[in-house]
């Protein structure tokens, strides 16, 4: 077996859930996939019926890490860790990902606002590592939960949010470490989880894989 740290693979292109991991200490690399959410949804629920709102997340985040293995395999690559991650916002028992447009988003936080909704985030860990590296070939995931409290904002607040464009690029059309921060009134839960990877069940999926989280850590991070 090497002495080699684990590499972390990040099957996503959100730089909020980088930027959170890099935070904590983690240099993770970053592949996106090509997954076509709208299309693994429906075949999932063609056979399972209608989803509940985390195991959508859940199914995504499976199904990008799924797809990046696929990738790898296809490129030879040495083998990683790879974690997929999906958020989604539950509103009235209604599935929001990122909103398809201005309109979309306006119509969203007029919804939202003064209100509470629930952001499920799924997580998606493959251990890709040769066995000498002290791979498993194992696969484990989990969804994080969090409750949400929006503030009540006018319409001139959501017509100036949205046209910061923000909304469009983050499920369900806010952020809590971003623009939308003043717009977030509180939560109950895991604040990372909101960003778009728990650190906590990110820390517990690796040690069911025999990682431990300070084996991700660069070692400036101590």
């Amino acid at each position: 077996m090497t002495d080699a740290p684990p590499t972390l693979l990040l099957a996503s292109a959100s730089p909020a859930r980088l930027a959170t991991l890099r935070s904590a200490g983690v240099e993770p690399r970053v592949r996106v996939s090509d997954v076509d959410e709208d299309a693994a949804v429906a075949a999932a629920e063609a056979v399972h019926g209608t989803l509940e709102a985390a195991d959508v997340a859940l199914l995504l985040a499976r199904a990008k890490a799924e797809a990046v293995v696929t990738a790898l395999e296809d490129d030879d690559e040495d083998g990683p860790l790879v974690l997929g991650c999906d958020s989604v916002l539950e509103l009235d028992g209604d599935v929001h990902g990122k909103p398809a447009d201005a309109a979309e988003a306006t119509a969203r936080w007029h919804r939202m606002r003064g209100r509470s909704g629930v952001l499920h985030t799924g997580h998606w860990l493959v251990d890709t590592r040769e066995p000498e590296d002290g791979g498993t070939g194992g696969m484990v995931g989990g969804t994080a939960t969090t409750t949400v409290h929006f503030a009540d904002l006018s319409d001139a607040e959501v017509e100036a949010y949205v046209a910061t464009g923000e909304p469009l690029r983050v499920a369900g059309a806010f952020t809590l470490d971003g623009l939308g921060g003043p717009y977030v009134s509180g939560i109950e839960g895991d604040p990372h989880n909101v960003v778009g990877v728990s650190l906590p069940l990110l820390r517990d999926l690796l040690r069911e894989l025999g990682v431990a989280w300070h084996d991700l850590r660069e070692p400036t991070a101590g």
